[in-house]
Order: C-alpha cells, then sequence, then structure tokens
C-alpha cells in the first residue's frame, strides 16, 4: 500500500473516532453537557488522538528502521569476491539499492514484468540490457551477485511494507477502540488532550535537534567512508584538486585548499561590499530617515532577500562580468581576462547580502532604549557621536550577529558562484581570476559521472562536513565576541 493512502486511512479512522468519542460522551451523560468533566470536543480529541498518534509513531519507527534491517539481511548475499579493490560492502549496498529502485522504475514503466524482476533464475545479463535500455541503471555494469541482491531487496521491501500498512492500521483500529472505552461523563478528557499535546510540543521542539543530529551522521559515515578509499591526509594539504572519472581515483587529486581559499576570498569580498553599505543604511533608517522615508525605503532594501539566487547569478554572468570586464579587461586596464572571476560573484553575493545586515542592525539599533540616546544629547553629544560612541558600541553583539548570518550564507552560497565566479580552483590572490568555492564542487560532484562507489562521488560529503566544521568554528568565535561586550554593556 502507498505510503500516502496509508497516512489517509489512519487519519479517517481518527476522524470517526472524534466524532464517536463526542457523540459517545454526550449519550454517556444523558445529553447534558454539564454532567460532562470537559468539553465534547476533548472526549473526540482523546479518541482521535489515540487512534493517530501512536500509529504514527510505528509508521516513523518503522520506516527508520527498515532500510537497516532490510541492509543486514542483503548483505550477507554478498561475498567478499563480489568487493572490487577500491570499494566497500557499503558501496556496493548502495548499487543493490539503485539496482532495485530501477526494477521497480522499469515494472512500473511497464519495461518488464513484475515476475520476470523477481525470477532469481532470471539472465542477469538480460535484465541489466532492459534496465538500461529503460534508463534506470546508472553504474557502468552490474555484476550478478548485485542483481540477485537487487531481487531480493525488493522481495523484503515489499514485504515489510505491507507488513507495516497492517501493523499501522491495526494500532490505529485498537487506539480508537481503546480511546471509546476510556469515553465516559467522568473521565478526565481534558487533562489527557492536554498532556498528550504537551508531549506533541516536545517532539516538535526536539526535531531540529534530531535533524541536526541526522544531517551530521550522514555526514560523518559518509565521510569515513571517503577517508577509507582516498588518504586524509591529502585531502586536507593537498594544492591541486583535479578529480578524474576514469577510474575509482586513481588518478584523482582531491585537495581542499583550493577551494577552501576561493570560499573565503569570494565570501570575503561579498563581506567586504554588504557590512558597510548595509551597517551604514540601517544607521540612516533608524536614527537619521524620517517616519515617511522609513516606511518606503526599509520595504525596497528588503525586496532583495526576496530576489531567488538564480536571478542574481544571471546578474552577475550577463551584467557585472561584461561590465567589469570592460573596465578591467583588455579594452581598459587589462588586468580581467574573462567575466568569470572572483570580484564579480563577490560583488553581486554583497549585494545579496545587504538585506540581511540592514533589515537586522536596523531591529538592533532601534532596541537600544532611548534612554540612552537622551543622556548623551543631554550631555552636548551630536547625533554623529551618539551614534559613533554610545548606540553602535550598545548593539553591537547583535551587529556582530548580523554579519555572522551574512557570512554563513556568503559560505554557502552556490549560484552566484557557479554562474559569477567560475570553475577553476586556483590559489591566487588576483581577484580577477576564476575561481570556485567548496558548494560549487559539492553540486558537480554529485552530477558527474561517477557514482557512489568512487571517491570522486563521495568527496561531496568531505567537503560538506568541513564546511560544516568551519561554520560551526565561526559560530563559536562569535558567540564568544557577542557575550563578552555584552557583559560590557548589560
Amino acid at each position: 500500500m502507498p505510503l500516502f493512502w496509508l497516512i489517509l486511512i489512519v487519519l479517517a479512522v481518527a476522524t470517526v473516532g472524534y466524532v464517536l468519542g463526542r457523540s459517545r460522551a454526550l449519550a454517556s451523560a444523558g445529553g447534558e453537557r454539564r454532567k460532562l468533566h470537559s468539553l465534547p470536543s476533548y472526549y473526540g480529541a482523546n479518541v482521535a488522538m489515540k487512534a493517530a498518534v501512536p500509529a504514527f509513531l510505528l509508521m516513523i519507527v518503522w520506516l527508520l528502521a527498515q532500510p537497516f534491517y532490510i541492509d543486514n539481511s542483503i548483505s550477507g548475499m554478498i561475498p567478499d569476491s563480489a568487493i572490487s579493490e577500491g570499494s566497500s560492502r557499503g558501496l556496493v549496498m548502495a548499487e543493490v539499492r539503485r539496482a532495485a529502485r530501477g526494477l521497480d522504475n522499469a515494472v512500473a514503466m511497464g519495461e518488464i514484468t513484475d515476475d520476470f524482476a523477481r525470477n532469481a533464475r532470471a539472465d542477469f545479463n538480460d535484465i541489466t540490457a532492459r534496465l538500461k535500455e529503460a534508463g534506470q541503471i546508472v553504474t557502468s555494469e552490474i555484476t550478478q551477485p548485485v542483481m540477485r541482491a537487487a531481487q531480493r531487496f525488493r522481495i523484503l521491501d515489499a514485504t515489510a511494507s505491507l507488513i507495516m500498512a497492517i501493523a499501522v492500521l491495526l494500532v490505529a483500529v485498537i487506539g480508537a477502540l481503546w480511546g471509546l472505552r476510556e469515553t465516559k461523563a467522568d473521565f478526565w478528557a481534558r487533562n489527557t488532550v492536554e498532556g498528550g499535546v504537551k508531549a506533541l510540543l516536545i517532539g516538535a521542539a526536539s526535531i531540529a535537534i534530531l535533524t541536526t543530529i541526522g544531517i551530521v551522521l550522514s555526514l560523518v559515515f559518509n565521510t569515513i567512508e571517503f577517508f577509507r578509499l582516498y588518504p586524509a591526509i591529502d585531502f586536507f594539504t593537498g594544492l591541486t584538486w583535479s578529480p578524474s572519472f576514469s577510474g575509482r581515483g586513481g588518478s584523482s587529486e582531491l585537495g581542499i585548499i583550493p577551494l577552501l581559499w576561493g570560499t573565503f576570498y569570494i565570501s570575503i569580498v561579498a563581506l567586504a561590499v554588504a557590512v558597510p553599505v548595509g551597517l551604514f543604511a540601517a544607521i540612516y533608517l533608524s536614527e537619521y530617515a524620517g517616519p515617511r522615508v522609513r516606511a518606503v525605503a526599509k520595504p525596497l532594501l528588503e525586496v532583495l532577500a526576496g530576489i531567488p539566487t538564480i536571478v542574481y547569478g544571471l546578474f552577475a554572468l550577463l551584467t557585472v562580468g561584461p561590465l567589469l570586464l570592460s573596465v578591467f579587461g583588455d579594452e581598459g586596464i587589462g588586468i580581467m581576462q574573462a567575466g568569470t572571476a572572483v570580484m564579480t560573484a563577490g560583488l553581486v553575493m554583497g549585494i545579496m547580502l545587504i538585506p540581511f545586515v540592514s533589515s537586522l542592525s536596523d531591529d538592533i539599533i532601534n532596541a537600544v532604549p532611548q534612554a540612552m540616546r537622551d543622556g548623551s544629547y543631554g550631555l552636548g553629544a551630536t547625533k554623529s557621536e551618539t551614534v559613533k560612541q554610545v548606540i553602535l558600541p550598545a548593539a553591537l553583539p547583535g551587529i556582530v550577529g548580523a554579519i555572522l548570518l551574512a557570512a554563513s550564507r556568503a559560505i554557502g552560497e552556490t549560484m552566484i558562484v557557479v554562474l559569477g565566479a567560475g570553475a577553476a580552483a586556483r590559489l591566487s590572490l588576483n581577484p580577477f581570476e576564476a575561481m570556485t568555492t567548496v558548494t560549487a564542487k559539492i553540486v558537480s560532484q554529485l552530477t558527474g559521472d561517477a557514482d557512489f562507489a568512487s571517491p570522486e562521488a563521495l568527496v561531496a560529503f568531505a567537503l560538506g562536513m568541513t564546511l560544516f566544521v568551519v561554520t560551526l568554528g565561526l559560530n563559536i568565535v562569535a558567540l564568544y565576541i557577542v557575550r563578552k561586550y555584552r557583559e560590557q554593556y548589560d
């Protein structure tokens, strides 16, 4: 049963339970609401909650545990001889899952029958050829152990999904019956429902933490797989980025230093544009602009934050790049060879980051108590002196946070870099040369010709993990600065 329909059925059971629970509560009180401990809606909500919540929790746990169970069951079907040199069992299992999805898609497209896909005696060469004709195989070739494991994977996955659907529906029905049995006039339905809602709120608040943990774990595990195939020392100290998709990384040079240099260089140029402009705009809007000017200028400035980054990338490629080339290229100073360069991406990215700095800084400056301004004016200070010596120091922790947000946004930007900075991984101080960043190479490595059995694809996770650690370090430093100045001015 498709997951969508299973969710709809559970919701239908919960809805029916709500109606029956509400009417049963009224019937137990003889139709008089005053005899009920809680409002009738609480009794219906109790039944609906007992039907839906346990069923959905079981579904989530099952969906999380099912892949691990199937992978452990299928892994034993892969002999050590089927794992080629430079690969690992985990990477072969990725090929098995990809082949299983290819079989499912081919069956859904009508290219092969389900019986043929399940037939363990079928010629794997014939199956492979049909899958390639259907455009479902992304690896160069598929071996017999992988194909047999993929067929077994499909059977186990379908069986487990069927059992899950039955179990979830049984839990939903049993939960609804349990809630109906509790529905009596003297039952404390309101307390039960409010306790359940509190638990749901705690669970919702925990999603962010669990999501962060899941992201980190996925990066860590795939990074470990990459370092099993490629030396970590070469990755962190290499000065050359030259992936080769001809084999399993034997001739590839995957040094991250050129990518980190490009990332920081472009981000520094972007911040050099965004921080002064955004901060000055925030000071003007909060301290000098009148109500009418502020009402018009602030929304117009924040419109920049809503423009898609691909539009900024096209602006860099079609407008800023040719403009810089006409000034600094062969017709001008002659130090710029092409429109794609660090300066092109940095300028456009800085324009994109202006609203992040200005809007947050404006709110922070407005939050400075008016009494501090009045005290400064009372001592004879001018408006500019008050801004420089009172308001900015008091708002400094928040301004540092705004700059940090802009820096994180700049480090993680992709489309502007791809279209405006080029794809060259090099170490250079010339801002008019093409360079690339970590995020741009993550995209290119995951959309290249390599599969996840090669370090050329797995390196994307190592790049992501490195970028995560760098960003975390910046957050820690900024938090230290914020706390230091906040203690001074609180």
